[in-house]
């Protein structure tokens, strides 16, 4: 039996779903959130660990991401700058070495390799239409490649294309193989380039909220009227095809069965797939969440008692390429202390590193911080990571891609709704896709969608 019946159902209480019920509720209609974890915030986390908060999950927002840099300033969060104080330190085959820049690490010819890399993939991004990447003119020409295949045609050395390599995976969470050229080109649009994607100043690392991200999407919660949002609660089924939508879901009493007169899905897409559709979704809809794979990612946090690499004057960036983390970040809390590393197992070394323990994982990562660093790197306070591809909830971060093959064939039916059936999610925005700007960008025209759809 269904237990209560609203305007329209949300599932997910990410960034997305949260945006899409508050703008439904603002708009006077009633709306209910289903989320399977037991907190709110999807693919951000904030924990505490060691005396101090620690962002498992999603952490950094950039200048062009107006719609969270707008959200946090109106839910009272302050905000400050990732530190970029001090030298780099690139370890690769030939050792570590400290650079006052990474860039500075290689020659000019090697440079300047890179930099035409990546100005010729910026040139391809720009003719990507964001709201239809497979009707560019070349599409079926870039989708038909993987990334790595364009990246050989170029002839760069393999210093330049090692480099790349750790770009990459470091916004994708997936090799230069696993992607298509138009996915990349596309993805590179959507954010204004690849220095917006790669860069803390000016980039999408430039700044972290304090007190952790997981808390805004909190407060955003907290603004919803009471017994909006129900944690807890897993989608099993979705019911549709008639005058109303039926959402089966297991809370923590049991089954139970809500209905609306719509329904949107903001979840990422392998999950979106998992939910048993009656009737069954069209063969497109269904074959193109199986085409968009979550990317892989161990986020990993080393704690020190201080942060003693600053008075050596290094920056707390260990960028190593050929290592099992690509690259490192000081993310030492405003306080000062304690000292944090912050860092990422992504694509195929977080696969592997997926079927170690934690505290084999620490030994991995303090190894490369000792290459880089010196033995003192391993006098480690506390270590913890979080395998996202582990999570039940989430299966992967930091957002899903598009190997070959699947934009030109499958990506029509992105956002396109099924019925009643509406799609929200970063993976469906067409602005700074796969972060929190882009979900809250998909919440924004999937609870449009729905309150121009939903009758008078």
């Amino acid at each position: 039996m269904v237990e209560q019946r609203v305007d329209v159902l949300v599932v997910g209480a990410g960034f997305a779903g949260l945006t899409v019920a508050r703008l439904v509720a603002a708009a006077g209609r009633s709306v209910v959130v289903l989320e399977a974890r037991d907190r709110v915030g999807g693919r951000t986390c904030t924990e505490q660990h060691h005396g101090t908060w620690i962002d498992l999950g999603g952490q950094w927002i950039g200048p062009g991401q107006d719609r969270i840099v707008a959200l946090v300033d109106e839910l009272g969060f302050s905000t400050y700058p990732q530190t970029e104080d001090g030298d780099d330190v690139l370890l690769d085959g030939s050792g570590a070495r400290r650079v006052s820049n990474v860039a500075f690490a290689f020659d000019d010819d090697e440079l300047t390799s890179y930099l035409g890399l990546v100005g010729d993939l910026e040139a391809i991004a720009d003719q990507v239409p964001l709201d239809a990447p497979w009707s560019a003119a070349s599409a079926v020409e870039w989708d038909g490649m993987s990334l790595a295949e364009w990246v050989r045609s170029r002839a760069v050395s393999e210093r330049v294309a090692g480099l790349f390599e750790v770009g990459v995976q470091a916004v994708f969470a997936a090799s230069t193989a696993q992607l298509s050229l138009l996915h990349a080109a596309h993805y590179l649009h959507s954010a204004g380039g690849w220095s917006k994607l790669t860069d803390s100043e000016g980039g999408a690392q430039q700044d972290r909220v304090e007190g952790g991200m997981q808390p805004v999407a909190e407060r955003l919660a907290e603004l919803l009227p009471a017994g909006t949002v129900r944690t807890s609660h897993a989608v099993t089924a979705i019911r549709h095809g008639g005058d109303t939508v039926q959402v089966d879901a297991v809370g923590p009493d049991g089954p139970t069965a809500l209905g609306a007169a719509a329904v949107v899905v903001a979840l990422p897409p392998t999950l979106a797939g998992r939910i048993a559709y009656d009737p069954p979704l069209g063969g497109m809809r269904d074959q193109l969440v199986q085409h968009m794979p979550q990317g892989s990612v161990i986020k990993f946090h080393v704690l020190y008692d201080e942060p003693w690499w600053r008075d050596e004057g290094l920056s707390g960036l260990v960028l190593a390429p050929g290592e099992p983390i690509g690259v490192t970040f000081d993310c030492t809390p405003p306080a000062g202390t304690p000292g944090l590393i912050s860092g990422f197992f992504e694509g195929p070394a977080a696969v592997a590193a997926g079927e170690q323990s934690m505290d084999e994982r620490r030994e991995v990562v303090v190894d490369v911080l000792a290459k880089a660093w010196g033995e003192r790197a391993r006098d480690v306070a506390g270590y913890v990571d979080r395998d996202w591809s582990a999570e039940p909830f989430t299966r992967g971060c930091y957002g899903a891609h598009l190997p070959p093959g699947a934009w030109t064939v499958y990506g029509p039916a992105l956002r396109r709704p099924v019925g009643r059936i509406h799609w929200a999610g970063t993976e469906t925005a067409e602005r700074w896709t796969g972060y929190i700007d882009g979900a809250i960008d998909s919440g924004q025209r999937a609870a449009a969608e729905v309150l121009a759809a939903l009758p008078g």
